[in-house]
């Protein structure tokens, strides 16, 4: 896969809905001819003995049950089985035969069979190696609010309900770094695995990530409210990570994630998050025979873990395409030789286009526009959240703001996790149905390519989700808001400032006084970021923290009681280093 996320300042790259029917089983049906009650066993198989290279994997599709039969058709037809999810039916084999998807498509009670990369399974796949377990940098000493979660109401939220530690919310990823002071408090290892390969590895560590993207996806889920850092949505609630990327490439193939949604519906995970597509295409066309295997694996294992109580998450994707009038991919298959192809709207995106999963489209930093690099699509988008700029735990005990798709969805997997918290009984199809019934609506800008109404369109679905109606809270009455658009360069080794005049305002500045800060610079360890109030109060907002991070783009709380609120304020930034330059975007005060 090409993760949904990037790093500010690099390249983007991500995710997007399938209609299921549910009926008994019978041996010609697909997809949802299993029940959610059928026996949950994972059976995992001896490999080969050694890796021979042109190993290909295959999933091997039949009716959901006893996969006895199918097993030994894969053993007598040049395959080995390398695990097998009996109560969906799906089988994973391994083959260095050419011919072996075609042979197997002949054999009775196989139903479909396809290839699931373009490439050779690794050799580490026989013999994962347990990925790297990172020092820890020292913890941050300030915990200051961002923009993102005041955005979607996070901040609210927490003073009503942060979240439960009985519900469980899984982070299908590159995995997460469970050592990083803000995760662990919340980190819930006991269900935690790698689905590497797609055969579970309950080592310890082998959930850990490979990459970074997991790690920073866990924080604006859960990260705790202990002082340091950062704050996710549903900072009460436990995490557990199921790592489906493979060292190295960070690829999610089709076999890893229907291990990771099997074990999400296994271990009662009311809530997963899934920032990615399935590699090795962007989209899975069922007129394509390997493809439509993918399409019917990873679909009975969503359905699966939806049947269990599981509500997926997931990301839009990244490439500013309409989901609802798809015509080409070029970007596939991305573990070989990408070739440009014609689709049509039967090619999926998944799993954030199969039914009952949460598609979110991302907002840029003003929380009510698209952000540039998010797809869309009319009736695919379910909700929106914030993705651009947004900062984060990363291996290591650090922090880092990275953009995506991928940071989008995991605030709506943490209100969804608030929901469920505030209402236990809830299953997915109600968790579904409050994320959009909460949020809050967004109108299309000028832009053609928005279609719709106020309260449900291609760029947003049902607009922004609000974690402050998760928990039944009520907004308050807002405040007058004051802002100020104009940029103000931020050379090296300079202070700056950047006026506000307040008027209207009654007696003194509130003890909550939001300022909101949108500071563009490649470096924020060289800044030094302070209120001035109009007496010349200073009132620090951030000190040469956050080392090599891009950006600064959040608001701070600031009790300001005893100052009076009208006339000028002002936002002064020293730049105390050189190399690094960047401006005052924007900034505002909201009293």
């Amino acid at each position: 896969m090409r993760i949904a996320a990037i790093a500010l300042g690099t390249t983007l790259a991500l995710a997007g809905p399938v209609s299921l029917a549910q009926a008994a089983p019978l041996d010609n049906e697909p997809l949802a001819a299993f029940t959610a009650n059928a026996r949950a066993a994972q059976q995992a198989f001896a490999a080969p003995a050694a890796w021979a290279a042109g190993t290909r994997a295959y999933l091997v599709i039949t009716a959901p049950g006893d996969t006895t039969a199918v097993r030994n058709a894969v053993a007598a037809n040049g395959g080995s089985v390398f695990s097998s999810f009996d109560a969906i039916g799906v089988v994973v084999a391994h083959s260095t035969s050419a011919s072996f998807a075609t042979t197997m498509r002949g054999v009775a009670g196989v139903q479909k069979v396809g290839a699931t990369r373009t490439s050779d399974v690794p050799a580490d796949a026989y013999n994962p190696a347990l990925p790297a377990n990172p020092a820890q940098s020292a913890a941050p000493t300030t915990e200051p609010v961002r923009s993102d979660m005041t955005q979607i109401k996070a901040d609210q939220a927490w003073a009503v309900n942060p979240g439960s530690a009985t519900v469980k919310v899984g982070i299908l990823d590159t995995g997460v770094d469970d050592q990083h002071q803000d995760l662990a408090p919340n980190f819930n290892a006991a269900d935690s695995v790698s689905c590497a390969y797609g055969k579970a590895d309950t080592r310890a560590g082998a959930w850990r990530d490979v990459d970074q993207h997991g790690t920073h996806v866990a924080g604006t889920v859960a990260a705790a409210k202990n002082g340091k850092g950062a704050i996710g949505v549903a900072p009460g609630v436990k995490i557990s990570s199921v790592r489906i990327a493979e060292p190295g490439s960070t690829l999610f193939f089709a076999e890893n994630t229907i291990c990771g949604l099997v074990w999400a519906g296994d271990h009662g995970f009311k809530v997963t998050n899934n920032s990615y597509y399935t590699d090795p295409w962007q989209f899975n066309c069922p007129n394509n025979l390997d493809q439509a295997a993918i399409l019917e694996g990873v679909g009975r294992a969503q359905a699966y873990a939806d049947g269990k109580g599981s509500l997926q998450v997931a990301a839009a994707g990244n490439s500013n395409v309409d989901l609802a009038n798809k015509t080409t991919d070029s970007s596939s298959p991305n573990d070989s030789t990408p070739v440009s192809r014609t689709i049509t709207n039967d090619c999926l995106d998944i799993p954030a286009e199969l039914p009952g999963v949460v598609t979110v489209a991302a907002n840029g930093t003003s929380g009510t526009s698209k952000a540039s690099f998010s797809n869309y699509g009319r009736d695919v988008i379910e909700v929106s959240a914030p993705g651009e700029s947004v900062y984060s735990t990363v291996p290591g005990g650090k922090y880092s703001s990275l953009s995506g798709t991928s940071m989008a969805s995991p605030h709506v997997a943490g209100v969804a996790a608030l929901l469920a918290s505030a209402n236990p009984a809830y299953t997915p199809a109600d968790l579904r149905a409050k994320l959009g019934e909460h949020a809050t609506d967004l109108a299309c800008p000028s832009d053609a390519r928005c279609t719709g109404t106020t309260a449900k369109n291609s760029f947003f679905g049902e607009g922004r989700v609000d974690a402050l109606k998760a928990v039944g809270g009520s907004t308050p009455p807002p405040g007058k808001y004051f802002e100020n658009l104009t940029d103000v360069t931020v050379p090296d080794n300079t202070t700056v400032e950047s006026a506000i005049t307040v008027s209207g305002v009654t007696g003194n500045a509130p003890a909550t006084l939001k300022v909101g800060v949108d500071i563009k610079h490649t470096y924020i360890g060289d800044l030094k970021v302070d209120l001035i109030a109009p007496d010349g109060s200073v009132y620090n907002l951030h000190n040469r923290t956050g080392s090599g991070t891009d950006n600064i783009v959040q608001t701070y709380t600031v009790n300001a009681s005893s100052e009076v609120a009208n006339g000028v304020w002002k936002l002064r930034v020293s730049d105390n280093a050189s190399a690094d330059t960047g401006k005052i975007d924007a900034w505002n005060l909201t009293f």
